[in-house]
């Protein structure tokens, strides 16, 4: 299978980090039913379908989607804006990711991510610091994003 990039699987420890997963999930269609909030294990995990930004840069017209999981882990609290969890299909535009250190001081490891969507839709996870994966779960041939419940 030639032009097939491998799956993209990167790890966020800080703000630079982040900054580069944020990048890579920028227009990407999430679902409220594949937002998962696990209180008891301090984890947030989003599925998405992620446009696949590499093979853009590889001169592809159109890029491809792929399936991803975004994780947070260490979450202490999770606060969502303007985002209908009623409306479990309706598809949320992600514009982004940011890092707010804790009292603004980068020598804290804690702080607050938000996930950012169009229309003033955001997600804020308060971290005890800062760790999320963004892994890449095969190609979305479908281009409507995936069920992830249940995984793990």
């Amino acid at each position: 299978m030639s032009g097939m990039s491998p799956q993209l699987k990167l790890i966020a420890l800080d703000a630079d980090d982040l900054a580069v997963i944020s990048t890579h999930v920028q227009d990407a269609r999430v679902q409220p039913s594949d937002i998962i909030w696990r209180q008891g294990e301090k984890r947030l995990v989003v599925g998405m379908s992620r446009l696949d930004w590499e093979q853009t840069l590889d001169g592809e017209a159109e890029p491809r989607r792929l399936v991803a999981a975004l994780r947070f882990d260490r979450v202490l609290a999770c606060k969502s804006r303007n985002i209908d969890l009623g409306a479990p299909d309706k598809i949320l535009d992600l514009v982004g990711i940011e890092f707010h250190p804790q009292g603004g001081r980068d020598d804290e490891p804690g702080g607050s991510a938000l996930l950012l969507f169009a229309h003033g839709g955001a997600i804020r996870l308060d971290v005890e610091c800062l760790e999320c994966q963004l892994t890449d779960l095969g190609a979305d041939e479908l281009g409507t994003g995936v069920g992830i419940e249940g995984e793990g």
